[in-house]
């Protein structure tokens, strides 16, 4: 089927169907998933599962660019490498910058409209600056800084709406206040934090909803010392996000994270860099160098960096190599990130309704075969 193809039917595949697959037909009508065809082709779905497009809410760049160039032809090029991964909708993260630098990064973001080959960018991810200076990670320390409710407003301004997530260290000065003031306004994780199991609590109980990376740059759980992550875990309504990549995370522990979550509250995240893409080499993160060989990104103290392996890589390593059953994986890849960040009615399922995102694997690898980006064909 030729590219920028109006699909009409998705048939002969099995479906994603909220927790497993079953055999049966798609409809699409125009850009959205429908209960009958529309005008336009149908695309043969044997051998395949079908699943709904994913949806990434933590990564930083890919192609060469990212989120915090403010440069609205890299975002493009973001935009349609991460849609021929089937990642269809992208949430990209900054990183610890200047007031000035932010900006511009979310003015950029304002201004984008997909191409017909480009995910749609369904909002912004502000991973710094209002973390610990203690766990920067491959964050830029010179930019770290307290929580501001007032710069927040401003950078949501310039966005026209778009931060749907926001990191915050609970135990650092201001953030309770912050927390409090904004929790109705945008999802708001803990990040980058040396918080215990106490502080981490009391985060959650004035509204935080979201744990970052889950693992790093925050204290291990320990029998006396549990830290925040048995804190997010005995709350319901708290997503904990994490990186499959085979290299952030030992396969045992991510299966930990999804039996102590549960497969409705895990979110499968890439923290890509600008090197997802690309060779290897040395590349720019928020202003430092970063070494890439083979899966591994690191900066010059040695420090893991984020990740090259996009969401679609993530997903396939937590199936083959970490044994997250297959249902679970696409909960994590789509339903739940597009849940978290308020937009489960417009992505992450293939129910009617809903965007017309959707990707065909093969059954047997789960390598892409074919991608459906607001319904046509992308492959």
């Amino acid at each position: 089927m030729a590219a920028n193809t109006q699909v009409a039917s998705i048939t002969g595949g099995k479906a994603f169907c909220g927790d497993g697959f079953k055999q049966m037909d798609i409809h699409v009508s125009d850009s959205r998933f429908a209960d009958a065809p529309g005008t336009g082709a149908e695309v043969d779905a044997r051998g395949c599962i079908v699943i709904p497009g994913l949806v990434d809410i933590h990564f930083h760049g890919s192609a060469g660019a990212d989120m915090s160039d403010g440069d609205l032809e890299g975002l493009h090029r973001m935009g349609a490498y991460e849609a021929s991964r089937g990642v269809t909708a992208m949430c990209p993260a900054t990183m610890t910058l200047s007031f000035e630098q932010l900006s511009g990064a979310m003015a950029a973001a304002a201004g984008y409209e997909p191409a017909d080959d480009e995910a749609d960018l369904v909002g912004i991810n502000l991973e710094g600056p209002f973390i610990s200076p203690s766990k920067v990670g491959a964050q830029n320390p010179e930019h770290v800084r307290a929580a501001d409710a007032d710069e927040f407003k401003k950078l949501q301004e310039l966005s026209g709406g778009l931060i749907k997530l926001v990191d915050i260290a609970p135990e650092e000065p201001g953030a309770g206040a912050f927390i409090e003031e904004l929790s109705d306004e945008v999802r708001i994780s803990v990040a980058h934090t040396c918080a215990g199991y106490d502080a981490a609590k009391d985060a959650f109980q004035k509204g935080a909803r979201h744990l970052t990376h889950l693992f790093n740059a925050m204290d291990p759980m320990h029998h006396r010392n549990p830290g925040p992550i048995p804190a997010a875990a005995e709350r319901d309504d708290v997503t904990a996000e994490i990186i499959a990549d085979g290299v952030h995370i030992h396969p045992s522990m991510v299966r930990l994270a999804f039996n102590l979550f549960g497969d409705d509250r895990m979110i499968l995240v890439s923290d890509t860099l600008r090197a997802a893409g690309l060779e290897d080499g040395t590349y720019d993160l928020g202003g430092q160098d970063v070494t890439v060989r083979g899966p591994e990104a690191r900066i010059e103290n040695g420090a893991l960096a984020g990740s090259v392996s996009d969401l679609m890589r993530c997903f396939t390593v937590a199936v083959k190599d970490m044994d997250i059953p297959l249902a679970s994986a696409v909960k994590a890849a789509s339903v739940n990130p597009a849940r978290a960040i308020g937009l489960e009615d417009e992505y992450g399922s293939l129910e009617a309704g809903h965007v017309a995102d959707a990707v065909l694997l093969n059954e047997d690898t789960l390598e892409v075969r074919q991608v459906i980006l607001r319904g046509r064909s992308l492959l």
